[in-house]
């Protein structure tokens, strides 16, 4: 045996690699000092080599180094196919895999499970259906890594019904498994099942790990089903586990978006460690809870303490600014981005300040803001946000121009037309509404349903305007019509204007007081003790009416209510929101 084939890992050599880690300059001089001593043939070195070359994200370098070995074996193509699938080259990945079968070397599980989840990440659904028949024919089908790969890879591309097929015929399921597949419903908006098939999992006695739990927390986030959350939360403590950043983050996530942002200050405060990811979690959680001066606070202790902040926290504390009114503080951050982050404002970061600046009456400002940006720059989203400010303020010169420029970039978006007709209709030119129904009737355009969910006793219950299908309605409708009653008697008044673009005259009334979230918190203070709080999801943003009695029902109730729909939360306690009524 050619004893240069081999070079322990305890030689100088391998030694200077680890030092030198995945940085291209020193990575580059280490070997060129292997290839002068003469260990250039050896395998480890060579693969360490490469691997820390891919880390580096020199993936040009890593293929120089590959081809200057004259008879790569399976080794080597694996490690190099498992380090590109790692570190984020996908494409690179296939392309190994495919040089692998032109050198007759026959693929293992190992090199199925990299390049499968690489078939994933490039969403390639017929290039991974490819590599599935080629898992059958080498005989790696019943492999429980290969096959945990080949769940996340159909959940990822949308083929759920595929990815469950593959799921239900593994012979044994791993805890790998199982997280592939509640992790691929939760990914893609099935959180119902990601949590039916995680209390499946512990029905079946298999242990999840943190994996799993980070997948589950993320369903209760999604569906704002904070007691399941709980429960999840102390499971998690009850087995001890260690709250590192993916966990912890999780939990954050889940407190602040079902309206506890108390909680998830807790174990924000308690991790040891914390990421840029996990800041921005908080920060976002203040943001969405009504809190600007706590995200404004906690921001500045990141910059001062904390990671480098990215692009998607600047999303965040830029969306505290609009939600609570801090103008100036907005502009300052917004400005800082270029100037101490070197970091260029994308389209999210232009809607909040448009959003921020509307919110606050400052509407010929936004406008101008929009006018001043390139073409590509001035999306959609920074023309809607200006037209809901628009409607807030009444400002119907602008309104209109707006809503028929969006009309005419994107003129199969019912919400736009909605928008106009809410603009028309508050201005009192029903004429013009009926014109903007009449062009959604041509366009055989609907306005998206609205729907409300509330968790009582770890189950959901969804709602809609006017619903009848829970087998409860008489109770609800009945309770519901007193509360309407009750607030009436303490000064309630029905805003009109927040349906006159939707329905008829007679039919204002009734549906305004059916609306969704109406009849789903009616049924929470049926169904719950008189001192818990009331948690609703709305998919939609809530109208002034029903923000307006919820205020009313917090008070003859004694109840603490809150409301997140799709923008925000809003927390209701004695005749009051958390948003000042800025929202």
């Amino acid at each position: 045996m050619d004893t240069k084939l081999i070079s322990p890992p305890k030689s100088p050599a391998y030694k200077a690699l680890l030092r030198a880690g995945p940085n291209l300059k020193p990575l580059q001089q280490v070997h060129a000092h292997i290839v002068v001593s003469g260990s250039h043939r050896s395998r480890s070195l060579l693969t360490k080599l490469l691997t820390l070359a891919c880390e580096a994200g020199s993936i040009l370098y890593t293929h120089r180094l590959f081809f200057s070995v004259p008879n790569p074996d399976s080794f080597l193509f694996n490690s190099v196919i498992k380090c590109s699938s790692k570190f984020g080259f996908p494409q690179h990945t296939v392309f190994f895999y495919h040089t692998m079968l032109g050198f007759r070397i026959p693929p293992s599980s190992y090199t199925f499970t990299s390049v499968i989840k690489a078939c994933a990440d490039l969403s390639a659904l017929g290039l991974g259906k490819g590599v599935h028949s080629h898992v059958v024919v080498c005989g790696c089908g019943s492999e429980s890594f290969v096959q945990a790969a080949l769940v996340s890879f159909y959940s990822k591309c949308g083929e759920f019904g595929v990815a469950r097929k593959v799921f239900d015929k593994m012979p044994e399921r791993t805890v790998v498994g199982w997280n592939s597949m509640i992790s691929g419903y939760e990914q893609n908006g099935f959180s119902r099942e990601a949590i039916e098939l995680f209390n499946e999992m512990k029905e079946l006695r298999v242990e999840p790990d943190s994996t799993a739990f980070v997948s589950v927390l993320a369903a209760c986030s999604q569906l704002g089903a904070l007691a399941l959350g709980c429960s999840v939360h102390d499971e998690v403590t009850k087995k001890g586990l260690y709250i590192n950043v993916a966990l912890g983050t999780s939990l954050i996530n889940m407190y602040a978006r079902c309206g506890n942002v108390s909680k998830a200050r807790e174990v924000f405060d308690s991790m040891n460690e914390r990421n840029v990811i996990t800041w921005t979690a908080m920060i976002s959680g203040y943001a969405t809870n009504g809190y600007g001066t706590q995200a404004m606070e906690l921001f500045a202790e990141m910059r001062a303490h904390g990671p480098r902040p990215n692009t998607v926290t600047f999303v965040a504390v830029l969306a505290a600014c609009a939600h609570t009114g801090l103008v100036k503080e907005g502009r300052q951050v917004y400005a800082s981005m270029r100037q101490e982050y070197g970091l260029v404002p994308g389209v999210e970061h232009h809607v909040c300040q448009v959003d921020m600046l509307g919110r606050a009456g400052l509407l010929n400002e936004a406008y101008q803001f929009i006018k001043e940006l390139s073409p590509g720059e001035a999306a959609p989203p920074l023309w809607t946000a200006m037209l809901g400010a628009c409607k807030m303020h009444k400002n119907i010169d602008i309104g209109v121009t707006v809503a028929e420029h969006l009309l005419e970039v994107e003129p199969e978006n019912p919400g736009h037309y909605v928008m106009l007709s809410n603009i028309y209709a508050l201005a009192g030119r029903m004429d013009r509404v009926e014109m903007v129904r009449n062009m959604m009737k041509g366009r055989s355009l609907r306005k998206r349903v609205g729907y409300s969910t509330i968790d009582v006793n770890q189950k959901t219950y969804l709602f809609s305007m006017g619903d009848k299908s829970h087998s409860e309605t008489n109770e609800i409708y009945q309770y519901l019509d007193e509360l309407i009653w009750r607030c009436r008697e303490a000064g309630y008044a029905p805003e009109r204007e927040s349906v006159m673009h939707e329905v008829e005259e007679e039919e204002r009334e009734y549906a305004l007081r059916y609306h969704s979230e109406k009849l789903a918190i009616a049924f929470g203070l049926l169904k719950t003790k008189d001192v818990e709080a009331i948690r609703i999801v709305k998919n939609l943003r809530m109208c002034e009416d029903c923000h307006s009695a919820i205020k009313f029902i917090s008070v003859v109730t004694k109840r603490e209510i809150i409301v997140r729909d799709k923008l925000r939360f809003h927390h209701f306690k004695d005749g009051s929101c958390s948003c000042l009524d800025y929202w």
